[in-house]
């Protein structure tokens, strides 16, 4: 084999070898470069989780001296998005509630509610701070006399709290919220009802 022919031969095997490495470089071949919204040591609050919660509630009958109050637990879900150290996201839950009260024939309760809310909040690394409001629905039940009669209404929630992220996957909260159930015709009352109520609670959540 001639020499120009050893000398090309070599010139194309060194062109390969350099682009080959070039490819592997962060910005070369074509690969984009790694970027996140956070710093690499920010905890990550991204993603799904699904949780418990425990709490206690106290409120009024409107257009009745009724103010039914009681604990009330359930079942919590969402998913979050994150950029930077500001979170948004979106919850729903679902809450048993033991709240009633009586005066003189009236007795009315709250026997369940639910919400679903976004959350928008500022995170301290492993710690969230935020505000969330969105729609409520739940039941108004109302007993005199031995008759009883419940409505499903539909109204608003307005709240806030704080999260804490215990390591990746758990994290434990506390939160307010402020709930309006709207109106309804009671027969047996002759007027509308609704409950209006604030609850504080606790709760764990898993992240995935």
């Amino acid at each position: 084999m001639s020499k120009k022919a050893l000398g090309a031969m070599a010139f194309a095997i060194a062109s390969g070898v350099v682009s080959a490495q070039a490819a592997d470089l962060p910005y070369g071949g074509g690969r984009q470069p790694y970027t996140v919204n956070q710093p690499l040591n920010m905890y990550s609050w991204a993603g799904p989780y699904l949780g418990g919660n425990i709490g206690y509630g106290w409120g009024d009958t409107s257009n009745n001296p009724t103010r039914p109050s009681g604990f009330n637990g359930g079942i919590q879900g969402g998913y979050n998005w994150q950029r930077g150290p500001w979170v948004f996201g979106i919850e729903a839950d679902a809450q048993l509630n033991s709240a009633d009260d009586t005066f003189a024939p009236w007795k009315f309760s709250n026997p369940w509610y639910g919400t679903v809310r976004g959350r928008a909040g500022y995170a301290v690394n492993n710690v969230l701070f935020y505000g969330t409001g969105g729609l409520a629905f739940g039941e108004v039940k109302g007993e005199t006399f031995g008759l009883s009669e419940d409505h499903t209404a539909l109204g608003w929630t307005v709240g806030l709290g704080a999260e804490f992220a215990v390591n990746p996957n758990w994290s434990v909260k506390a939160e307010y919220l402020y709930v309006d159930l709207s109106k309804q015709d009671f027969s047996i009352t002759g007027t509308s009802n609704g409950y209006d109520f604030s609850v504080v609670r606790l709760g764990v959540n898993y992240h995935f």
